[in-house]
């Protein structure tokens, strides 16, 4: 039941995360800008939740834990901004693309750190998202600026997949302590950055003030909160697979709320994708059956000599 609603609420999180492009349209402001606002935003509100709890903090027991959090937290904020900075180079689907191998990583590393074994399922189904990805992105394939927008995109995917690795680490820290400390911590790393390079001094305009909070509270706060309670109880493999559950779900409001169409076969891509994260889920259960099964005699063969 416990895992079930962790499940949940990992996909809800994705799905929301998969809006941050929309509501990000609604937002005259430079993507720095909005990376800034929105985990500052995100984790002042997460922050303030923690603080009228009164609960005693996990991170206090674990300083080594803690740290991994924190860490976590600086990955996230880095791999959003070459992310950011690749979708000004080579466009968002492209960029998209690339940056989401950062998935790929976690799950040859997944048997290394979290002693997770491969499965038939997991892998016939983790290929068939991949190449859901491709189909869907295929069109901007052929698009230019890709040396310097690669390059920002796979060093994107590299402190995904080290977030992903950091924060699985800090498993004892959970809930909305996880996400405030990761947040708070990304805001900072954002905010170093952009100091460094532009200086900080933002203008809002009126009409960009809803969606600055609305993309700070919801889709930060309470999606990263969602995301982050629940990816800590979830299998690193499992964590990659439905991961590609967000750019789809964020080509789907593009498709019904910024009059981008679909192509057939972007829809065949999308199905792949929705196909091969439930093929994976699915079948990795009953291989696992099977597994154990074969090996139950082994210990009374043993005592029969």
């Amino acid at each position: 039941m416990e895992n079930s609603k962790n499940y949940t609420k990992f996909i809800l999180s994705l799905i929301i995360f998969g809006s941050n492009g929309l509501v990000a349209s609604l937002i005259n402001l430079g993507s720095y800008e909005i990376v800034l606002l929105r985990t500052l935003i995100g984790g002042l509100f997460l922050t303030a939740i923690l603080l009228y709890q009164r609960k005693p903090l996990a991170a206090l027991k674990n300083k080594r834990h803690f740290i991994f959090v924190i860490m976590s937290g600086v990955s996230m904020g880095i791999s959003w901004l070459f992310l950011y900075e690749a979708y000004n180079c080579t466009g968002v689907s492209l960029a998209t693309l690339i940056y989401y191998c950062g998935p790929v990583l976690v799950l040859l590393i997944s048997p290394i750190l979290f002693k997770e074994s491969f499965t038939t399922g997991k892998i016939f189904g983790f290929a068939a998202v991949l190449a859901g990805m491709v189909c869907v992105n295929l069109k901007s394939l052929s698009g230019g600026g890709f040396s310097k927008g690669i390059l920002y995109s796979l060093f994107g995917a590299v402190f995904f997949a080290l977030m992903t690795v950091f924060n699985k680490k800090g498993s004892s820290i959970t809930g909305i302590e996880n996400s405030a400390i990761s947040i708070l911590s990304s805001c900072v790393t954002v905010a170093v950055f952009t100091a460094a390079k532009y200086g900080i001094s933002i203008e809002i305009p009126a009409s960009s003030i809803f969606p600055i909070i609305f993309i700070g509270i919801i889709n930060t706060g309470f999606g990263c909160y969602l995301y982050f309670s629940s990816m800590s109880s979830l299998p690193a493999q499992t964590v990659s697979v439905c991961g590609y559950i967000e750019p789809l779900s964020a080509l789907i409001f593009s498709a019904l709320f910024l009059n981008e169409t679909l192509s057939a076969f972007q829809l065949f891509g999308a199905f792949l994708i929705i196909g091969g994260a439930a093929f994976g889920e699915i079948m990795k259960d009953r291989v696992r059956v099977d597994y154990v099964t074969i090996k139950i005699p082994c210990p009374h063969i043993a005592k029969s000599h």
